[in-house]
């Protein structure tokens, strides 16, 4: 299981081998304990960007994904999910909307972003809207159970 990070924003520090961690821990609890996934931190302004360039959306917003383009060899190439894009400061003032802690805020946006990935969709159905919302429920909980164990 190979999890990148990169880190282009500068509006707050954060622990990366925590957020490796809980993504692995997310990806086991999906059945995904082989894929390989990156996860981009960036400040708003990049973020209203990707969202304007990638859905025609000239706004902001909290979580981008976006899923890896098969490789001609697959099986060389291993399990790629594909790309978690996270807005910093918008996680951190939705955790203060929200009454939750920072990393709490990041984990939510986190398996969102990977349940896309991995399928999950919350745009065309009531029914699949509610089914990705019991699943982020239900995986939240579990990375909340893990992370206070450590």
């Amino acid at each position: 299981m190979k999890i990148l990070i990169k880190n282009r924003q500068r509006h707050r520090p954060f622990n990366k081998t925590r957020i490796i961690k809980t993504a692995r821990n997310i990806l086991s609890l999906l059945e995904q304990p082989t894929a390989e996934l990156s996860i981009l931190f960036v400040g708003d302004r990049k973020m209203s960007e990707l969202n304007n360039d990638y859905r025609g959306i000239k706004k902001s917003t909290d979580v981008l994904s976006f899923e890896a383009r098969i490789p001609l060899n697959h099986s060389e190439a291993g399990n790629i999910l594909g790309d978690v894009v996270i807005n910093v400061p918008r996680a951190e003032s939705q955790a203060e909307a929200y009454g939750t802690g920072f990393y709490d805020e990041i984990y939510r946006l986190l398996i969102h972003g990977i349940l896309h990935l991995s399928g999950y969709e919350h745009e065309n159905s009531r029914y699949r809207a509610e089914k990705m919302r019991n699943k982020e429920e239900v995986v939240f909980d579990a990375v909340k159970k893990m992370d206070s164990k450590h």
